[in-house]
């Protein structure tokens, strides 16, 4: 698939980023690795794959900032390139990189931005307690009344952009560093005018390597969302 680029961001992802590169590869798309100095040795791992794989190069950044500030540096860099796709997602294989084709497909025909979705028709959880399920879903729904929008799945974070959306939206203004960061960038495309689709995924628990959800990340996008509609209702977004 010429012209789309894979933004993928890790840390302290050695058990499994060799895998999803090779995939990727394989669907014929470009990826970006974006690595904020992983102790384990990530970004070694990629490094070595990029000199073996054609399409994969290395963004290594000097410290963790969180997963917004790692996915901006990547999209400034792809945006200085040709891609017409930008796509996010996990290293962890909590998104099947089997989907990739679908996301593309959409934007292709007619999507500014195509989300994988857990939260409509054929989209679901697998590994899930009822917790997590509980406080994901709320999550969502928390959102979606806050900023009065219908997209269901506004934490999700596998993603496929038109390169016309970065451009338009005002990167720099973005602060989200945790999954708040998700729910800005969509709200941002909606009320720059752009069109959303949601496309069925099935989101499978990581089975190697550690989650970075935190009790601060959390907290971050509770207290962002309400922030978000106050800009938006004062004219500041």
């Amino acid at each position: 698939m010429p012209g789309a680029v894979v933004c993928l961001p890790t840390y302290n992802e050695r058990e499994n980023v060799e895998r999803m590169l090779r995939e990727l590869v394989r669907l014929d798309v470009q990826v970006l690795v974006v690595d904020d100095n992983s102790p384990d040795g990530t970004g070694a791992i990629a490094d070595r794959l990029a000199d073996e794989l054609a399409g994969v190069s290395v963004l290594h950044r000097d410290r963790k900032e969180g997963l917004g500030p790692a996915y901006l540096a990547g999209f400034r860099q792809v945006l200085h390139g040709d891609a017409d796709y930008i796509l996010e997602m996990d290293c962890d294989f909590s998104h099947d990189p089997a989907d990739v084709p679908r996301l593309i497909a959409a934007c292709e025909q007619g999507a500014d931005l195509a989300l994988g979705s857990r939260y409509v028709e054929g989209g679901g959880t697998e590994n899930w307690g009822l917790g997590r399920r509980t406080v994901s879903a709320g999550g969502s729904l928390y959102a979606r009344a806050l900023l009065g929008i219908g997209v269901r799945d506004l934490t999700g974070g596998f993603k496929c952009f038109r390169r016309a959306v970065l451009e338009r939206l005002d990167l720099d203004a973005v602060h989200s560093k945790g999954y708040a960061f998700q729910i800005e960038l969509t709200y941002r495309a909606l009320r720059s005018g752009f069109t959303v689709e949601e496309v069925p995924i099935t989101f499978v628990d990581r089975k190697e390597g550690t989650s970075k959800m935190s009790r601060t990340i959390f907290l971050e996008a509770v207290a962002r969302v309400p922030a978000l509609r106050l800009a938006a209702l004062s004219g500041r977004l």
